[in-house]
Formats: C-alpha cells, sequence, structure tokens
C-alpha cells in the first residue's frame, strides 16, 4: 500500500478491462486517479468503487483519439489535483485480427485514431504538466501484436507504433525524470475480447496467427497486467526508462 501516495495518475480506457483493474489498484496505493474514456455511465461507476473504497477518483468523458479531448483531460486532472504524475495510454480497441487483404480503408483508419493518434495526443498533452515536474512515468499499453505482428494488419502496426512512440520520448527525456515505458499484454480476458466479441474476427487468419503462438500456457489476468503497469508507474522502477514488457505467460516465446 502507498506506492503512488500522492500522485495524480490518468488513466484512458479506465471503464473497463484493463484500465478499471489499474484505475482501482491505484486508488489502492494512495493515487489521485482520473479516468478517462467515451461512455461516461462506465466511468462514474468505476469512480464510485473508488470512492466507496476511500479513494479519490473523477471521471472525465472524452474521446482520446481527438486532439482537444486528451488536452481536457490534461487540463481537468491538473484542476483538479495540481499535477499529471502518472499518465497510463491504455484505451485500444482490437481490430478482429483482419489480414492486410480484408482490411478496409476505413477500418484501418479508426484502428489507426484509436490505438495510436490517442497515444500522440494525450502524451503531448500530459507532458505540457510533467515538464514542469521533477518526476513523472508514462506508461503505454501496446500488445504481443506489437512485438510480434501476430494480429490484423492495423492492430499489429498501431500497436508497434505505440513500442517506437514509447522508445522515442524516453529518449527526449532520460535523465530528466520523465521516464516512459510499455507494456505487451498477452491474451487476457476483457470486453474486447469475449467469445460474443471473438465470434466477430477473422477465424482463418486468426487459427494462422495462432499456429505461431504456444498456447498450453495459462492467459493472463487483468490483475497481472495492472500490476506490470503498477511496476512502471511507480518508484519501483525509476530507473527503468524505455523498456517493453511482455506479460503472456511466455506464449509468445
Amino acid at each position: 500500500m502507498g506506492l503512488l501516495e500522492g500522485k495524480t495518475a490518468v488513466i484512458t480506457g479506465a471503464n473497463s478491462g484493463i484500465g478499471k483493474k489499474t484505475a482501482i489498484m491505484f486508488a489502492n496505493e494512495g493515487a489521485n486517479v482520473v479516468l478517462a474514456a467515451r461512455r461516461l455511465e462506465k466511468l462514474k461507476e468505476v469512480e464510485a468503487e473508488i470512492v466507496k473504497n476511500g479513494g479519490r477518483a473523477i471521471s472525465v468523458q472524452g474521446d482520446v483519439s481527438v486532439k482537444e479531448d486528451c488536452e481536457k483531460i490534461a487540463d481537468t486532472a491538473f484542476q483538479f489535483f495540481g499535477a499529471v504524475d502518472i499518465l497510463v495510454n491504455n484505451a485500444g480497441m482490437a481490430d478482429k485480427h483482419r489480414p492486410i487483404t480484408r482490411c478496409s480503408d476505413e477500418w484501418w483508419k479508426e484502428i489507426c485514431q484509436v490505438n495510436q493518434d490517442s497515444v500522440f495526443y494525450m502524451t503531448r498533452a500530459a507532458l505540457k504538466y510533467m515538464e514542469n515536474q521533477s518526476l513523472a512515468s508514462i506508461v503505454n499499453v501496446s500488445s504481443i501484436g506489437g512485438v510480434f505482428a501476430n494480429s490484423g494488419i492495423a492492430y499489429s502496426a498501431t500497436k508497434a507504433a505505440v513500442i517506437a512512440m514509447t522508445k522515442n520520448v524516453a529518449i527526449q527525456f532520460a535523465g530528466k525524470g520523465i521516464r516512459c515505458n510499455a507494456v505487451c499484454p498477452g491474451p487476457t480476458p476483457t470486453p474486447l475480447n469475449t467469445p460474443e466479441q471473438l465470434a466477430t474476427f477473422d477465424k482463418e487468419f486468426a487459427d494462422l496467427c495462432s499456429e505461431h503462438m504456444y498456447m498450453q500456457v495459462p492467459e493472463a489476468s487483468v490483475e497481472d497486467q495492472a500490476n506490470a503497469i503498477l511496476y512502471f508507474s511507480s518508484d519501483m522502477s525509476k530507473a527503468v526508462t524505455g523498456q517493453v514488457l511482455v506479460v503472456d505467460y511466455g506464449c509468445t516465446l
């Protein structure tokens, strides 16, 4: 307890899955939590749960693929809590394992906006405040798809871009108190990959990708992913920046 005492953390995609678990964990560790997502009703449910357990949280509705919304989220965090110490770029969407020959222009653009543009806009907005502070941490949620390209073409490309942005930001601020790292979840049960969602995936390409993974291991949990995010967000990793941590029980070894 207390690993993030007094820190203010902005978490995108905080209304469900990994983002929700991370928000609750951060609040339990003493952080002021700024919850951001498009669905305000779901955010309010997470906020109420945190407050009920003695934590501090506010909800900010916004679409992180839109520059102005990202600026609003960062500005609100600073207005309420006076700092932006931690940014977790978690918001994203699955691309249903569509290969390049079955990926439309519209689908490509949507995935790029949600998974890639959001990290650029939100990080830039948060850095406006982080640069005036002595210490800060950015954690980007990428994917094993970004490391091994074992997903749809758009998802793999955008999650690889998130890793590149992670390293690029880390280079700029190395030794200046702002760290930037990435967590790459493997198969993890979330609302993005329920049986109903998986039924809409491109089965042929998904099966082909699965042939290149060792599936006889447990699935990671949202708590496993949140623990990795907490590590990068806290002083436990104060000497670590520009690193990529795969959390997948070894299914991609």
